[in-house]
């Protein structure tokens, strides 16, 4: 398998770091926020998007993981026994504005997945999306608000974003 970076560790500090500017820009310095990461790679980037977000404003911004294998339209597709992780949403939903954190979006099947499972919990003021990656190639009307790049690739590729739950390292790199 050949393997190409395309985001070192350096370039996704950067993204992570404009992102959550961005975040924090579009609702007013994170008064009603929350973010929430997909699993699994969706929430290791989450957390640094929240701890950037918190380190710049100061705020303590509610924070959640949260799983959507049972709510995909392709779980059957995937799996007969669909590996099922943590929820941990601890906070209230209801008026939030909540940011939905993915590592890499593609078709939107697991944002609109994502976006049933929320609704579960509470009714959002909004939702929004963040993810490191946009590959395009989307299925469904849905768009990241707040993206760290934007690639396209050929159909036999692959993107992965290699992070460390805990550490500060990283790269994103393309498969073929």
């Amino acid at each position: 398998m050949k393997k190409r970076v395309i985001m070192t560790s350096l370039d996704i500090d950067l993204a992570i770091q404009r992102i959550s500017l961005q975040i924090m820009e579009k609702n007013l310095g994170g008064d009603a926020m929350a973010i929430v990461g997909i699993h699994t790679c969706g929430v290791y980037v989450a957390k640094r998007i929240h701890a950037c977000i918190e380190q710049q404003s100061g705020l303590s911004v509610p924070f959640g993981s949260l799983d959507i294998n049972l709510y995909r339209d392709d779980w059957s597709l995937m799996s007969q026994n669909p590996i099922v992780k943590t929820t941990d949403i601890s906070f209230d939903v209801d008026n939030t504005n909540l940011v939905l954190v993915d590592d890499v979006i593609f078709t939107g099947r697991t944002i609109r997945a994502a976006m049933d499972a929320i609704m579960d919990y509470g009714r959002p003021t909004s939702i929004q999306l963040a993810a490191l990656v946009d590959r395009g190639g989307r299925e469904l009307p849905i768009q990241p608000e707040f993206t760290g790049m934007h690639t396209t690739i050929l159909p036999n590729e692959r993107i992965s974003v290699l992070l460390d739950a805990t550490g500060p390292d990283g790269e994103v790199v393309i498969e073929s």
